[in-house]
């Protein structure tokens, strides 16, 4: 193997073309100094153009300097700096962003570049080495691969001579490549193609001599060959005729059908991967191209095959490195697949890179850590960075906190506590930070509430501190004192450790208190079943005694309420009616609000002519028609009787009210029903009347209940003053005759017709329901009649004291006074009149 310049020649002869032109492109001033022009204004440009840039640098230093999380800002500082050949900067500017944030492939492939130009020598090999590492640790990159397998080969002196420590570390960086991309069925074959250069390359450095040696060498190339036929990769086909031609070549034909069987399943899986993978290199949006990663994923899933998968996933985390949906689903699939711990780890580290704001992956990344046994101090320090991040809720923070505090309690239950050096007080610590940070904004929350339940267990179960414990719990009611749930778990914890006299103190401390909803009611009917099952008699009558009024007093309050929130809904409905008529009114008065004054007056006019026109046509109609109509009925024969008893017998029958009830302050959601249940016990109920709002139809809290007779009438007046749905009746007989003038403001209605006064045999309208009475609507004829008016006699308007009404007259014998009394009377004449009486 002597012939090293060969092996060198055959695999570089490419990569430093490569290389020479990015160097050329990346770092021009580093490569050679910027060449001065011969013109004045050529110099004065470039001298603007390094004060501008070198304004822009010292801006961004400012800005990074303020916000270090700047992303763009490490970006475009990086970019400056590259231009501007200051290295020194340069690599400080990349340790600080590589320090925050996960840099991409291309930016490690030109630090890379940029050191390799810069550097020469066994410690330069070693430090572009490591950048390299740190790079394909990131993300996956065929082309970051390639580079660094081009690297070693170039610039490794062991490789470079084909020593056998050279040739060994080469071969297991191709593994390695190999294991990483090796399936990344666009791109991998480039890295086999590297692979087999190689063994060639080491081939044609073997003499003629050394038959054994060529044998074996030609055996590795023909495995690279057999085991990249076997894999479905984009150039498969011309892998396959490479292949024949180079067995042709060494004259073995047989291991070419060998691999025949192998070749043509790998090209039915590429055929069957063909549209996914153009679907996924189209140039489409990136929520489009991720669901095509994501159909493609579940595709390789049904095939099950777990490094194929992994690949994939791998591409897909290159192509959209902030997607928190895949990281999740990816650190998922590791976990249930996976059983090396270092794979996992490492993939948690980089998902808490790239999505540090996500609870769930720090949670999951201190579990991996605690599978794979990892030392206190590495839990500690993921444990610290996971609280520096901003995550959406605080129940993200407490699930961290939680997850910290289970692995501590693990270790402290297990043996090898002792030999981690581990007590209750880190545990404690993390309690405490915990609740000071999260109490404030979780206050009366059930998580909270599991947190301290959680801490006062373990203090009493590690702590052996009982007043410790019970510390815990006072913190948390100073917090959430006015929520029922952490007052009834203190309490039970203190039943299950059998402190009965710690329980009816903490009984006696809430139940005066108030809770939502029917929590109140609750705690006082928990204290009495508590005296109950524990307590003895004098405390069971002690718990009714100071129960008793407190219930009492809370019935009250929600009867109170209950009123209250009927009145204000009533309130909020009769408003919304009035709104919603005056809504229908708005658009006619503001059409003759817009209208000129002078223009008004004289519409006004027009319809009041057009309105007393149109009556009096309505009238003259209305005048035929009833004479027709009268006619008519003179000319009915005597056989339709029976047509007017069917009318007749339609006509409702109006109540007479003699055995009836008159009730008041009714609930307003009270029912029909509700009421014949309340008098079932007295009987005897024929109807029940609700009087309703005729605007609204909802219920006026009054109510007519018909009795079949007195009897049955006068037990119901009996139930006067009792409460019905939270309310306290008023019941009163009914007057139909109007001798209690003041129930319900009924009056007896009377109408005068031609001087002759006739008694209506019906109540008011709000007795009378509206099935059981007639409405005779005013014809427009009587409107008119009313209209058309004259009012005669002497006007007395204004006149004190002889105001009289129009028509009336005296009798004759006292006309003398009248005519005296008519005149109008001084001050004097007043008061002389009033002296003489």
């Amino acid at each position: 193997m002597a012939d090293s310049e060969t092996l060198v020649a055959t695999q570089t002869s490419g990569m430093e073309e490569d290389t020479n032109g990015n160097e050329d492109q990346s770092m021009p001033e580093a490569q050679k100094p910027s060449e001065g022009s011969d013109s004045d204004s050529d110099s004065d440009t470039d001298s603007e153009d390094e004060a501008q840039a070198k304004a822009q640098i010292e801006a961004l230093e400012t800005g990074l300097y303020n916000n270090p999380a700047d992303y763009d800002s490490h970006v475009q500082y990086i970019k400056m700096l590259r231009k501007q050949g200051d290295l020194e900067k340069l690599r400080q500017a990349r340790e600080a962003m590589s320090s925050l944030f996960p840099l991409n492939p291309e930016m490690w492939r030109e630090w890379a570049k940029d050191e390799t130009t810069v550097s020469s020598g066994v410690e330069a090999l070693s430090k572009v080495e490591k950048l390299y590492e740190r790079g394909i640790s990131e993300y996956l990159s065929v082309d970051l691969w390639c580079d660094y397998l081009n690297f070693v080969q170039e610039h490794d002196p062991s490789v470079r001579e084909c020593s056998a420590a050279g040739i060994s570390k080469t071969r297991n960086l191709f593994e390695c490549a190999i294991t990483a991309a090796g399936l990344h069925v666009a791109e991998g074959h480039r890295i086999w193609e590297l692979y087999r250069d190689f063994e060639q390359a080491i081939y044609f450095t073997i003499t003629e001599t050394d038959s054994g040696a060529k044998e074996k060498q030609t055996q590795h190339i023909r495995r690279l060959y057999h085991r990249q036929l076997s894999i479905p990769l984009a150039d498969l086909k011309s892998t396959h005729e490479a292949y024949t031609a180079w067995e042709t070549d060494h004259g073995s034909t047989n291991d070419v059908n060998n691999v025949v069987s192998a070749y043509q399943k790998a090209l039915e899986m590429l055929n069957d991967r063909a549209h996914l993978e153009e679907k996924i290199s189209k140039k489409n949006a990136d929520s489009e191209k991720l669901q095509e990663f994501m159909t493609y994923l579940k595709f390789e899933h049904s095939s099950g095959d777990p490094a194929r998968i992994q690949v994939l996933y791998e591409r897909a985390i290159a192509g959209f490195p902030i997607s928190t949906d895949l990281w999740l689903d990816y650190t998922q699939y590791l976990d249930k697949t996976f059983k090396t711990a270092r794979i996992v780890r490492d993939a948690y580290y980089r998902a808490t890179r790239n999505c540090p704001w996500i609870g769930e992956l720090w949670v999951r990344y201190l579990l991996s850590l605690e599978r794979s046994r990892a030392p206190e101090e590495e839990l500690s320090n993921v444990f610290e960075k996971s609280l520096l991040c901003t995550f959406s809720s605080f129940d993200e923070y407490l699930n961290i906190f939680l997850t910290r505090v289970d692995g501590l309690r693990r270790r402290l239950s297990a043996s090898t506590a002792v030999e981690d050096g581990l007590d209750y007080a880190v545990l404690r610590d993390i309690f405490q930070r915990a609740s000071d940070y999260l109490s404030s904004h979780l206050n009366n929350t059930f998580s909270l509430l599991g947190m301290h339940c959680y801490w006062a267990r373990l203090e009493l179960k590690f702590g052996k501190d009982l007043r410790a414990a019970r510390g815990v719990w006072d913190s948390l009611l100073k917090i959430s004192g006015s929520m029922l749930e952490a007052w009834q778990t203190y309490i039970a914890w203190e039943i299950e450790m059998g402190n009965i006299n710690e329980a009816r103190s903490l009984y006696k401390r809430c139940y005066s208190k108030r809770f939502p909803g029917t929590g109140s009611e609750d705690i006082c009917h928990a204290w009495v079943r508590f005296e109950r099952e524990n307590g003895l008699l004098e405390d069971f009558d002690i718990a009714v005694q100071k129960v008793a009024p407190r219930l009492q007093e809370l019935q009250l309050f929600r009867l109170q309420q209950e009123s209250k929130n009927i009145g204000q809904d009533t309130h909020e409905r009769e408003n919304s009616s009035k709104r919603s008529a005056r809504e229908k009114r708005k658009p006619t008065s503001n059409s003759i609000e817009e209208q000129a004054p002078a223009k008004r007056r004289k519409n006004a006019a027009q319809n009041l002519t057009t309105t007393i026109e149109n009556d009096k046509r309505q009238a003259k109609q209305s005048t035929e028609a009833n004479e027709s109509a009268e006619l008519d009925k003179n000319k009915a024969e005597p056989g339709s009787s029976q047509d007017i008893k069917d009318k007749s017998s339609k006509k409702s029958v109006p109540f007479d009210d003699q055995c009836t009830a008159f009730i008041s302050n009714i609930n307003l959601q009270a029912s029909a029903s509700d009421l014949r249940n309340f008098f079932s016990d007295v009987g005897g109920v024929v109807d029940v009347r609700i009087l309703k709002d005729k605007f609204t139809k909802k219920s006026r809290g009054l109510a007519y209940v018909e009795f079949s007779d007195d009897a049955h009438l006068a037990a119901a007046v009996g139930k006067n003053k009792q409460i019905f749905l939270g309310k306290k009746l008023s019941i009163l007989k009914s007057d139909p005759q109007g001798r209690n003038k003041g129930v319900a403001g009924r009056s007896a209605r009377s109408e005068h017709n031609d001087g002759a006064k006739q008694v209506s045999k019906t109540d008011s309208d709000e007795e009378v329901p509206k099935g059981r009475r007639e409405s005779q609507p005013q014809s427009s004829s009587s409107r008119l009649e009313k209209a058309d008016v004259q009012l005669k006699g002497k006007n007395t308007f204004a006149v004190p004291r002889n105001v009289k009404p129009l028509g009336w007259r005296k009798p004759e014998g006292a006309k003398k006074s009248e005519e005296e009394d008519e005149n109008p009377k001084s001050n004097d004449e007043f008061r002389k009149m009033f002296l003489k009486k």
